[in-house]
């Protein structure tokens, strides 16, 4: 039986270990490919046959169809990589680590400029009754 990390009791934090580097080989793969011009205009042209062409999960596509940004984190993907996606959308990191967070655009750029979330009550998933 595989042990948890002890990382994946922080709240609001995914991250990317040689487990998920794996799991999101194919998924960054793609991501990556949005990169180039012509791999962007064919993905909008059609997303579904877009995607067939890279070997990752149904699961994983979905995520991406659905632009669930935080699920396509826990599946394996790369942060800087979903914002090719982001990108690909025309939208900006802003607005991709706003809807992460829950927030508006505005909220979640007011929250950084006063230098972040606050780290009262995310210590710990376990201390929040969470795990």
């Amino acid at each position: 039986m595989t042990k948890t990390p002890e990382y994946e009791d922080i709240p609001g934090t995914t991250v990317f270990d040689a487990q998920r580097a794996r799991k999101g080989y194919h998924l960054n793969q793609f991501l990556y490919s949005l990169m180039k011009a012509e791999n962007r205009k064919e993905f909008r042209a059609g997303e579904h046959k877009y995607l067939m062409k890279f070997p990752m999960s149904e699961e994983q596509r979905q995520a991406v169809m659905k632009r669930e940004w935080n699920r396509l984190l826990e599946l394996g993907g790369v942060s800087y990589a979903l914002a090719k996606l982001a990108f690909t959308d025309e939208h900006s990191y802003q607005y991709m680590a706003a809807e992460m967070t829950g927030m508006t655009q505005q909220g979640y750029l007011d929250m950084m400029v006063a230098g972040g979330r606050p780290i009262e009550g995310w210590r710990s998933k376990k201390a929040r009754g969470e795990a």
